[in-house]
């Protein structure tokens, strides 16, 4: 493997870290409404495990409310079911047709909460970000007939790198702790 195919894989990696961390970090309620709230609920539909974006249309008219229409009207007790045992804290009503989910503000307490929640999920993509550079670094040491010189400059670049995408989850979670603080 050459020096110079190394930098665009652990970019590769990294970009990967944040790109997690941003989804798990819209799953994180905050005082608006948003689909991704729900999406990944693990409904029992058909004697198997689903998640519910593949078995309901799911939408936020409302700024303080999602909307959940499934498309087969008899799992409606199984998706009430599964947000009830869920840790949202929300509570669903139906109307036979669709599922009503209205959100309540979230209190000081519950906010401060969520903001230590999405400080660990910043640490995880940290460590993932980390690993990346450490795994590269790794290899850039193993490599051959390459001038320390030169692997030198290489772990210099992938430290850029690394310092970037650090930055990079920062700001998502500057961004997203000031959109839960918000009353």
């Amino acid at each position: 493997m050459a020096l110079e195919d190394i930098l665009p894989q652990v970019e590769a990696k990294m970009r990967k870290a944040i790109d997690a961390l941003k989804h798990e970090l819209s799953t994180v309620r905050t005082g608006r409404a948003a689909p991704s709230l729900v999406e990944e609920l693990e409904i029992d539909a058909y004697g198997a495990p689903t998640p519910l974006v593949s078995l309901a249309a799911i939408s936020a008219p409302e700024p303080r409310q999602i909307v959940i229409q499934p498309w087969d009207r008899g799992l409606i007790k199984a998706i009430e079911k599964a947000i009830l045992a869920s840790d949202l804290g929300l509570t669903p009503s139906n109307d036979g047709n669709i599922i009503r989910i209205p959100l309540p503000p979230l209190t000081e307490e519950r906010r401060k909460e969520l903001v230590k929640v999405i400080h660990k999920l910043a640490e995880e993509g940290r460590v993932a970000i980390r690993h990346a550079r450490t795994e590269t670094i790794g290899k850039i040491k193993k490599i051959e007939h390459v001038s320390e010189d030169e692997k030198k400059k290489g772990e210099k670049d992938i430290q850029k790198v690394h310092d970037e995408h650090l930055k990079l989850v920062d700001a998502a979670v500057k961004a997203k702790e000031a959109e839960i603080m918000e009353v």
